[in-house]
């Protein structure tokens, strides 16, 4: 009795393990494909950053805040 518990559970283990494995297998090859299906996305173009003007702005308003 003992023994057909131990082979069933082992036997339920097993195909459980194996359910997961090709799941996640599944998931990295369809991943991969999906990656390769849409290519690198273009890049937005960067800025510089602010300009002398934005900044000057923006002093003044954080210096105008301060003096409250």
């Amino acid at each position: 009795m003992q023994n057909e518990l131990f082979k069933e559970g082992l036997t339920l283990m097993l195909a459980g393990m194996g359910t997961v494995f090709v799941f996640l297998t599944a998931l990295v090859i369809a991943m991969t494909v999906m990656s390769r299906l849409v290519g690198r996305a273009p890049t937005a173009a960067r800025t510089s950053g602010a300009t002398d003007d934005e900044i000057a702005a923006i002093t003044a308003a954080i210096t105008e805040h301060r003096r409250k």
